[in-house]
């Protein structure tokens, strides 16, 4: 199986089992988005909501923790060009907080696999470019987000 992410963990507990999910669903992601063939791949960092709120203050200065946080190393109209690059090249990073998935899969009254698997799918298409500023966008995202978890059968 291709490798397609790297996860590092910080002040969280290595876990296989947050791995598998990870991993499965960015298998996906690449299928939908014909990256399979490519040798990208996506950096994970998975943390603490502490940890996630540094970092959304030093890179976005925004004050507060959130769930997850994604940044692109390319711009939306680059990324067809990588589809063949004959080295391994970090499509971006995706920082996600364990903690805050493992309370909002409560809150939303589902699992935590589809609770992490959202995170996944959600920052994976905003280093492909997309984004839910405005409604138009955000319809889009959306529906490539479902559309990739209707077909691992992850749902609410």
């Amino acid at each position: 199986m291709k490798q397609v992410s790297e996860i590092e963990y910080f002040d969280v507990e290595k876990n296989e089992e947050f791995e598998k999910i990870i991993n499965k669903v960015l298998i996906e992601c690449f299928k939908e988005e014909n990256l399979q063939n490519s040798k990208l791949y996506i950096s994970i960092i998975l943390t603490t909501p502490k940890h996630i709120k540094e970092i959304n203050n030093k890179y976005r200065n925004i004050d507060m923790e959130t769930d997850v946080l994604s940044f692109p190393m390319f711009e939306k109209n680059e990324i067809n060009s990588l589809k063949n690059l004959n080295y391994e090249e970090a499509l971006g990073d995706i920082v996600i907080s364990i903690e805050k998935v493992k309370n909002q899969a409560e809150e939303y009254a589902h699992s935590f696999e589809r609770e992490l698997s959202y995170m996944v799918v959600h920052g994976f298409y905003h280093l492909m470019g997309e984004d839910h500023i405005k409604e138009e966008e955000k319809i889009k995202m959306r529906e490539k987000e479902e559309k990739v978890l209707r077909k691992l059968n992850i749902t609410r």
